[in-house]
């Protein structure tokens, strides 16, 4: 029986825009940095503000998208290894969320972690959202945190600080080139 959260009904979302965010995230992590170089800050904030509602609404789409193709990742390579996605990944998660208190409030936190388990499950988490109502502000964060902290389990896992931004760079050109064909 079909789920009307299989992830065939989700849309894409803004995918690009998405990671572009994420990986700007990553870098300044990366580089040392514990804040937002306020520039950059800048830069954000005026093209989250250029997106308009329709635009936001993709970002977000995006960043589930991002979300179910990490944990999709993240499954088999647990897989592989015979241990299972949720039981690595949620506890973590939820434990650095709580560490997080400027970014994530509290009550995001279970809601970041439905999405992720969602996502874990084969489920679309923005389907699975979706059936709660519509996104609040306090879960901005705590869904871009959500996607930065699986894509750096990614990168630790990896050893590679780039190889969760290729992985999804690598599947929307083979997803381009599938439709040019």
């Amino acid at each position: 029986m079909s789920s009307p959260c299989d992830p065939k009904y989700a849309p894409a979302g803004d995918v690009g825009a998405a990671l572009m965010l994420i990986d700007s995230r990553l870098k300044t992590v990366y580089d040392g940095k514990t804040e937002t170089d306020p520039e950059q800050q800048q830069l954000i904030d005026q093209f989250t503000a250029s997106l308009g509602p329709d635009g936001v609404h993709d970002l977000l789409d995006g960043a589930c998208t991002l979300i179910f193709m990490f944990m999709k990742w993240l499954r088999m390579a647990y897989e592989d290894h015979d241990k299972d996605v949720i039981e690595y990944v949620v506890p973590n998660l939820v434990a650095t969320m709580r560490m997080m208190p400027k970014s994530v409030c509290p009550e995001a936190i279970p809601t970041m972690a439905g999405l992720v388990i969602a996502a874990g499950t084969g489920l679309s988490p923005s389907l699975w959202r979706m059936q709660y109502g519509e996104w609040t502000i306090n879960e901005m964060n705590p869904l871009e945190a959500t996607a930065f902290l699986l894509a750096e389990h990614i990168n630790r896992l990896t050893q590679d600080r780039d190889f969760a931004t290729r992985l999804i760079t690598d599947a929307l050109s083979r997803a381009d080139q599938e439709r040019d064909v």
